[in-house]
This record gives C-alpha cells, structure tokens and sequence, in this order.
C-alpha cells in the first residue's frame, strides 16, 4: 500500500507528529505502525503523568522552548477536548545550605524561561505548602500539573482516525527500511507499506530502527530503569501535590521525589538504575545481546566510569527498601519503611554518544525519505504537541 508518510510509534511524539501533519495537510495519506496492541505501551505510559513547567531546562534550548510551548498547546488541547488534568503546583526542596546556589540558579533559570509566577519560599514557610516536607529552602513553581499521558494519546489517535481518516496499525513491528529513487520502503512482520518519507519515533528502538538507513549512527538508546514506591492509602496526606529534590547538574535525572497522580496515589521515586534490557520493567528483566550492547558500549563505559559511585548507590537503593527511604526522608523526615509499598517502572530511553555524553536534548537526524527522532527525554510528553508540530514541519519540507 502505498502512503504519503508513515509513522513508526504511537507514543505521545509520534502519535503528535502524525496529528499535526495531517492538521497542516489533511488530503496526504498518513499511516501509523506500532509493534505493541495499544498506543502509550512504553515510555509514555509509564511516566509520572507530571505536567513540566520548564524551569530546568537552558534558557533558548530545545527543550525549553518545546517545554514551553507545548506546555500551552498540551493544556488547550485537554481543555478543547475535556481531557481531566491539574494544575496542582511543585515544590523544589533545598535540604541543606550547600544546595542553596544551585536552588537560586534553579530560580533564576525560570525567570528566563518566562515562569514569573514561581516564588522563593524560606525554610519554615514551606509547612504552608507542604505540611510534612522540610528543608532550608524551596521553590514554588504554580505552573506544574498531573495528567494520566496514556488518556492524552488515546483522544490523539481517536482524532487522527476519526477526524482526519489517519491509519492506525497495531502489532506491526518493523524489521527494515530501504530507499529507493522517490520512494521508501517499510517492511514490517505483518506485510511491507511504500511512503514518500517515513518518520522514526521508537523511543527505546530508535537507533535500532535509525541504523537501518543511518548505519553510520553515532549515538546508542542506553536504557534506564525508574523504580516508583507508592506510599500506602492511609499515608497519602504525607503529600499534598509535589516534592523534588534540587537536581544534580552532572546527573540527567531529577533525584527521588513524591509525585501526586491524577488519580489521588502518591508515588514515591524513582531511582535510576541501567536496565539489562530496552524494555525491562522488572529488576529480574535481561536480555543477553542487549546488555552487552549497552555494555560494549565506549561512550556508556565512559559514563559508568565517571558516575560510577552514584550508580552503584542508585543499584543499591533499588535493592535495598531501607536506603530508598532515607532518600524519601531527607524530603519528608515522617515518611517510615513502613509506609510505601512496590510501585510500578518505567524505561527511559536516552540517547549516549561514542564520546561518552548523555544527550541532554531532542537529536533529530535527516535522510532523504527518512527523520529520525533519536532522542526525546523527558519533558517530551508535555512538550509532545510543539515537538509534533516541528517534525510535521520538517516532513512536510521532505513532500
């Protein structure tokens, strides 16, 4: 069959690529491939349902300006489309002096961002925002919200098809790609679609899917394992809405903090731990030629060696109940061992280079006929919608 464009992924980006291309050009034939049999199975699925303000992200970077933007679009499109969601607001806790520069930076950075609205709050203010919390110093930043991600991309999809007459195929996993003239070819488990360009957003795959027209590729999906907690019913009102910690620049993850979810639990986490296996939700998850692919990895070697220290505290928190909750109590000192019970897991898929570099914002490579979405870390969900909007662009460019 032949297609204008096929997108190969139905989480939140590539289902928001393929929307906003046929809302630019409704007449082309738009076709969507995922391997799973539902959108959202993976990352998107799995995240905190946390709505980002932007304020950690560099001021004029990609991902602050998508945060931004998509952040505007994400909640017009919940309102126009009676999609549940909560501005409820964050704290972001300094638990001691020596994170005070850093908390100010933080502050700063926001105000760059354009978030005037987020206030510095002293240490024995922050009982007024959150009555079990502690810590020196905070900020308030009103703008964070919670929303249930896999109910925003069931309504896209229910959009793309109903509305724009897209075409959704589940249970196509794709095993090659090939360019010939004007024309490319999908070849999936399932049967073989024609497309004048193609679109690769497989999060966890996407190099894998990438090297099948870029075998030059110079960066690898390294996954990342987050472990949640969920604090148990009759310890819920330990938490109102949001605490993170303030991040470690040298870390590409936020640190353990308390996420209140659309639908009233209360996660607790997570820890970062490299999974054994692109999709492995469990600590017992492996897969052989995936670990050591990651492992053989020169640029993830060098990562591991320079955060060594923090990864085996990372490993040890996730076996070990007790030492997650020590993490937990320097956030809310009340919080016992005996008050959270296991959660669920997510995958992180995020991008290293052969130099040895977390990639730390959206990589998007082009071929004729081909764009590949190779890193899209979180805040993608909330920025899906602008991300959308500028693949669609540039695939249009491809027409």
């Amino acid at each position: 069959m032949n297609y204008d464009v096929i997108v190969i992924g139905s989480g939140i980006v590539g289902l928001a690529s393929a929307l906003k291309i046929k809302e630019q050009k409704p007449e082309l034939k738009v076709l969507i491939l995922e391997k799973e049999n539902r959108v959202a199975a993976h990352q998107t699925g799995n995240n905190s349902g946390v709505i980002h303000s932007g304020i950690y992200y560099k001021p004029g970077g990609l991902k602050a300006l998508n945060c931004i933007k998509g952040y505007k679009m994400l909640l017009d499109f919940c309102k126009k489309e009676n999609i549940p969601f909560e501005l409820c607001g964050k704290l972001i806790v300094a638990i001691n002096n020596s994170e005070l520069p850093r908390l100010e930076a933080l502050y700063e950075r926001g105000i760059q961002n354009g978030l005037t609205e987020i206030k510095k709050i002293s240490g024995d203010k922050i009982k007024d925002f959150e009555p079990y919390a502690k810590g020196v110093a905070a900020i308030y930043v009103p703008y964070t919200g919670i929303i249930d991600y896999t109910v925003v991309c069931e309504k896209i999809a229910e959009i793309f098809q109903t509305r724009y007459n897209g075409e959704l195929k589940f249970n196509h996993k794709v095993t090659n790609i090939t360019r010939t003239n004007n024309e490319t070819k999908v070849i999936t488990e399932s049967g073989e679609f024609s497309t004048k360009v193609v679109v690769n957003c497989c999060g966890l795959y996407s190099d894998k899917v990438a090297k099948l027209t870029l075998p030059k590729l110079d960066v690898k999906i390294i996954p990342f394992r987050g472990e949640y907690y969920t604090l148990a019913k009759e310890r819920v009102h330990l938490v109102k809405n949001l605490i993170y910690p303030v991040p470690d620049p040298a870390f590409p993850f936020l640190g353990v903090h308390f996420t209140r979810r659309i639908d009233g639990k209360v996660e607790a986490g997570p820890n970062a731990v490299f999974a054994f296996k692109r999709e492995g939700y469990h600590k017992t998850s492996f897969k052989f030629s995936e670990a050591w692919e990651s492992l053989t990895w020169r640029g993830f070697q060098k990562v591991m060696f320079r955060h060594l220290k923090m990864g085996f505290g990372e490993y040890y928190r996730s076996f070990n109940k007790r030492a997650f909750t020590r993490s937990l109590k320097t956030l809310v000192p009340s919080i016992t061992i005996n008050d959270t019970v296991t959660g669920g897991a997510g995958v992180r898929a995020q991008a290293c280079t052969r130099a040895g570099s977390l990639a730390d914002d959206f990589l998007i490579y082009e071929n004729p006929g081909v764009i590949n979405v190779c890193n899209a870390p979180s805040p993608a969900a909330t920025a899906s919608l602008a991300i959308g909007e500028t693949i669609a662009n540039v695939t249009l460019k491809h027409l």
